[in-house]
């Protein structure tokens, strides 16, 4: 906090108290006072003096902490050791702890980043806010969300904090319960792959070394704050599209996704219709597993009839006749690229359907 703010309301307030008063740091260093050639002075109080709550008296001073919830970090003094002097004291503990609280509001970077990503300021602000800061806008970050799967008795938000500890650069935001974002300064020139390597290294930390499993959201990289914003909500997209279309990964990215975002936007009253386009004679539905899983190996092995009936230690006929069972109830035949790729995008869409996913 400003030492110069601290100085500027006891100019104001010197007038009103006829006694030496002012503030220390958390060494006992006066750093703001009603005589200015004592700014500077450390005053010898025992370190273990314990500066709470209410008011001590030593040394012919009476002491107070600004904020005794966050360990005194600030102690207002006021010379003196009778009853006007304690009154003096608490009056000017509540200023300062008030002033504080507002001016930390206001000039938090943390609490700057948090507002953007969550659309709580206005863009024609945000430049406004980020010089008051000193904040640097140009510089490419990339919004990485770490969702906690189970949440326990870790404190995940330390771990990220811990490995990113360069906080005028990389900012961990606590979202909600779960969720966790890092707001991570990148270099020009990365690559997708080496945010993704990150993202990783974040996951395999978390459940290698503290047992708390995550799946991690990453947004694009943006080379302005008011973009923030933007790569946060396709950090959140990653998430829950990850959820419905690759559930056994732990990284989802959302440059990735592919045409599985594109069904995620999708209306579903559209998607229904287009399954009742796509399979006139017969429901999706009326696919047992076994089919299914055969559907699945052919896509795999890229329409391939010898390689998937290899993988799936079946003759080549046999595989055949399936695709000609699938073909008789759905009227694709997966053999011909564009029914594949019809089907393929029939089941995406059927699996869309029944995840029922939370929008944002």
């Amino acid at each position: 906090m400003s030492n110069r703010l601290f100085q500027s309301v006891i100019h104001q307030m010197k007038d009103s108290i006829d006694k030496t008063f002012g503030v220390l740091d958390e060494n006992y260093t006066i750093i703001a006072c009603s005589e200015l050639g004592r700014i500077g002075e450390a005053m010898n109080i025992p370190t273990d003096m314990g500066v709470a709550e209410q008011a001590t008296k030593l040394m012919g001073y009476t002491f107070k902490a600004v904020n005794p919830s966050q360990n005194g970090d600030y102690t207002v003094f006021v010379e003196g050791d009778d009853l006007i002097a304690e009154k003096y004291c608490s009056v000017i503990a509540v200023a300062f702890m008030n002033i504080k609280f507002y001016y930390d509001e206001k000039y938090d970077r943390g609490n700057f980043i948090k507002n953007i990503i969550l659309d709580n300021i206005l863009p024609g602000d945000i430049y406004l806010k980020a010089r008051e800061l000193y904040f640097n806008s140009d510089v490419m970050r990339t919004v990485i969300l770490i969702r906690v799967n189970e949440p326990g008795d870790v404190s995940v938000y330390d771990i990220i904090q811990n490995l990113f500890p360069d906080k005028a650069k990389d900012f961990v935001i606590n979202i909600n319960e779960t969720d966790i974002a890092l707001i991570k300064e990148t270099k020009p020139g990365i690559e997708d792959k080496d945010i993704e390597q990150l993202a990783t290294t974040i996951a395999d930390t978390l459940t290698g070394e503290f047992y708390a499993h995550a799946t991690i959201g990453v947004g694009t990289t943006v080379d302005n704050l008011k973009d923030l914003a933007r790569s946060f909500k396709e950090a959140q997209t990653a998430l829950e599209v990850g959820k419905v279309f690759d559930t056994d990964k732990t990284i989802v990215c959302y440059n990735s996704l592919g045409i599985a975002r594109l069904i995620y936007q999708l209306p579903t009253t559209l998607c229904e219709s287009f399954l009742k386009e796509v399979f006139k004679r017969g429901s999706i539905e009326s696919l047992d597993q076994e089919t299914l899983f055969t559907i699945q190996k052919f896509f795999e092995n890229n329409l391939n009839v010898s390689e998937t009936s290899r993988k799936l230690f079946v003759h080549r006929n046999t595989l055949v006749y399936r695709l000609e069972k699938i073909k008789k109830i759905t009227g694709l035949d997966l053999r011909e690229f564009d029914h594949a790729i019809i089907f393929k995008i029939a089941l995406m869409v059927n699996k869309y359907l029944k995840s029922n996913p939370i929008k944002y």
